[in-house]
């Protein structure tokens, strides 16, 4: 299934995408696409069958906002350097286990919302993601198998960084990441059973209209299901809970100078196979 939410920030209703592209609304049936709902799946069937059915009333996509498709996140775990090719534009070491950091679920934003360059910015950079969705509490998991058993699905995430932020202005890299919008996701929640493999999927990103970012899972350092099963060790993840897995080569960091970072009036446009595909104009924070 493809699940999203739609409708004003803060006021989003369920939805779901059918198999002819009409978007559904789910209302009359759960009340969120949220880690409440993706742990029951009693609840999940209910809307399978009721897709099947035939159901569930079309929604007028006129004037219609897309919002994130995750509702009341609990956390967004993100791995760092969980490309070959990123690892090697950025002149750093392939890292021996997965480079954890988080950002504050209130980064999160729709899949086409303004994104906003922070003030005193010049190193606003682009990051292509694919985003795991959890689906049940998981802790100290030991196989790959328990692990991808845990999720829900898969979305498209935009992990926005600040680099000087990040990486000049002393501490950890939670300045550089944590700034307002700086997570679009969505526009689906794609459920697990659609991708029979997270590492068979391309990830690209435009900026302006100009292809920079081209890649694929499987050039990934740590696979999905490692990821899941490595994070567990040190943290509790919990239904609706996000982990950005990384992105591919191609950020403006790894770039010659004059590197070809983001300004207020820049469109960025970024897409997953099978997950949808984004579209965010930058603006002035």
């Amino acid at each position: 299934m493809k699940l999203l939410r739609v409708g004003p920030p803060g006021a989003e209703r369920p939805a779901l995408l059918d198999q002819e592209g009409t978007l559904r609304d789910l209302s009359a049936l759960v009340d969120d696409i949220d880690g409440s709902l993706l742990a029951d799946g009693s609840a999940l069937d209910r809307v399978r069958a009721a897709a099947g059915a035939g159901v569930l009333p079309a929604l007028d996509v006129t004037g219609l906002r897309v919002g994130p498709p995750v509702g009341r996140i609990g956390k967004v775990v993100c791995i760092g350097l969980n490309y070959h090719g990123h690892a090697a534009e950025t002149g750093q070491a392939t890292p021996a286990e997965p480079v954890v950091f988080l950002k504050a679920a209130d980064t999160v934003v729709g899949p086409d919302d303004t994104v906003l360059v922070p003030r005193g910015s010049v190193k606003t950079d682009w990051e292509v993601e694919l985003a795991i969705v959890i689906g049940r509490t998981a802790r100290y998991l030991e196989t790959d198998e328990e692990a991808l058993a845990h999720v829900a699905g898969y979305a498209v995430a935009h992990d926005v960084s600040e680099r000087e932020f990040q990486i000049e202005r002393g501490g950890t890299w939670d300045k550089g990441k944590n700034c307002e919008t700086f997570n679009p996701l969505g526009p689906w929640l794609v459920t697990a059973d659609e991708v029979p493999d997270p590492q068979a999927l391309g990830l690209r990103l435009w900026v302006n209209g100009e292809l920079k970012q081209d890649g694929h899972t499987s050039d990934q350092i740590f696979p999905v299901a490692e990821v899941v099963r490595y994070v567990s060790r040190f943290m509790t993840l919990y239904p609706g809970d996000i982990i950005n897995t990384g992105t591919p080569a191609g950020v403006a960091m790894g770039q010659p100078e004059p590197k070809p970072y983001l300004r207020p009036g820049d469109v960025v446009e970024l897409e997953v196979d099978g997950l949808g595909r984004q579209r965010q104009e930058l603006k002035g924070a």
